[in-house]
Order: C-alpha cells, then structure tokens, then sequence
C-alpha cells in the first residue's frame, strides 16, 4: 500500500473550508462543490512520494485543474445532448417532442405490422405484389401498374381487395 504525501494531506485538511469557498465562487451555487472537494482529498491520497515544495499552491492548482476538467466534461456532455436532441427531437410549438415513439408504442406497432405480414399472406400472390409496390414501397397506383403490366383499374382492384381483406384480419 503507498502512503500519500504528509505535508499535502495536511495542507488539504487545513484548507478544507477555504477549498470549498475557492469552488463555491467559481461554480456558483452548483451542487458538485461538495462532489470536488471529495474528489481533491482522492487525487490528495493518490499522490505519493513526490517532494512538493509549496503544498498550498500545489493543491489549489490540483483544484483548479479538477474544475476546469469537470467544466470540460460538462460542456462536452451538454454539446452531446444538444446534438442527440437535435437528431431524435422535434418541436410542436413550445413543447419539445422526441420523434421516436417510445418502447410500448414500438413493440405494439411491431406486432401490428406482424398481424399485418401475416394477414398478407393469405392473399393471392398479385394481390400481396400490388399491395407491397403500392403501400410499402411507396409508387403510385401508375408505377405499379406500369411495373407489373397490368392496368391501372386492376391494381386500384387489387388494393381495394388487400385494404378489405385487412381490415377484416387485423382491425384499426
């Protein structure tokens, strides 16, 4: 087990208080004051054997760098949730929307569209084509006619049938 410094663990306990207002006015009212002096006393008891010649100074430079490493990390963590809300959220006037539906509506929306898969295969298999070009792959009545050689009437057919058969099997 390494021993920690004598005159710097001293230096820390008698500045204890001074430590605290030394945070205190640099934070604010911020309530990770009380988290950085316990963390000074750590990096304090880690350091061992080195000749420090001003303890004073050297812990209050320790206390500087932890602030401003932990001002670092904060900023740092702030532009990273700032990024990730600008990516996953929207906002609906003053109320900020998270564009991704949330866990339950995800698995009820997937078993849905399970429901759905399934019911679709019980139709014939140009109906299932129709129906899979048209609502799933987004072209037009038009593009899947042209695309499967068939009429426009037919396809309007064949998703009327699909949309019914559907609605039958898995409900609203």
């Amino acid at each position: 087990m390494q021993k920690s410094s004598p005159p710097l663990t001293a230096a820390y306990l008698e500045r204890r208080d001074d430590l605290r207002r030394f945070f205190q006015a640099r934070l604010g009212g911020r309530a990770d004051v009380e988290d950085l002096v316990q963390e000074l006393y750590l990096k304090v008891q880690a350091i061992t054997g080195e000749a420090i010649d001003n303890p004073p100074a050297y812990l209050y430079r320790l206390a500087s760098n932890l602030m401003l490493d932990r001002l670092r990390r904060a900023k740092r963590a702030g532009a990273r949730e700032t990024e990730w809300r600008r990516a996953n959220h929207a906002m609906v006037g003053a109320l900020d929307v998270a564009d991704a539906p949330d866990a339950e509506a995800a698995v009820i929306a997937r078993q849905r569209l399970e429901k759905l898969s399934q019911a679709l295969t019980t139709l014939s298999p140009v109906t299932q084509r129709v129906f899979r070009l048209h609502k799933f792959e987004g072209l037009t009545q038009v593009e899947t006619a042209a695309r499967m050689g068939i009429s426009l009437s037919a396809v309007e057919k064949h998703v009327s049938l699909a949309l019914g058969h559907l609605l039958k099997r898995v409900g609203r």
